[in-house]
């Protein structure tokens, strides 16, 4: 990769896997190069993929199959931002639905215990705004776990 910071995530031996899992889940997304073990070496084998280079959403990554040592948590989280109902539900049931676990306020963790927030606009155009709109939208995320695009609007509305 020719990007100057590249994001690096460490696996548990399954970077290559989770490479092109968000790879084929998110847009501008594609799996690079992959540079694998010249010999076997402590808690590997010859060939298995030691870093894997991709990009999701036209940001450069790179997974470090580092091993069991450190986990993922929330104080890290990537945001997605969603158009309507059908983009969110694509991103949220294919993070959730492949071992992944939902949370609240359009968070969700995927199966190698990384956050995403799947945040659709109007959720953000509405706290943008401000004021009683901003509150009601907010109030309204807060009873949810995927967000419901229908009723954010309906809330910036005050319906």
């Amino acid at each position: 990769m020719a990007d100057k910071l590249t994001t690096v995530l460490w696996f548990d031996g399954d970077a290559e896997e989770a490479a092109r899992f968000y790879a084929d889940t998110f847009p501008d997304s594609a799996v690079g190069a992959i540079f694998r073990a010249p010999s076997d070496f402590p808690g590997g084998k010859q060939g298995d993929a030691l870093t894997v280079e991709f990009i999701v959403c036209g940001r450069a990554f790179s997974g470090l199959n580092g091993g069991d040592m450190f986990k993922p948590n929330e104080s890290v989280s990537f945001m997605v931002v969603t158009e309507d109902q059908a983009e969110t539900d694509r991103y949220w049931d294919a993070i959730t639905g492949n071992g992944g676990q939902e949370s609240a306020c359009g968070w969700c963790k995927d199966r190698w215990g990384f956050s995403w927030q799947i945040t659709p606009r109007t959720l953000l155009q509405s706290q943008a705004v401000g004021g009683e709109e901003a509150r009601r939208a907010f109030e309204a995320m807060m009873t949810m776990r995927k967000i419901d695009v229908a009723a954010i609007d309906a809330a910036r509305k005050g319906d």
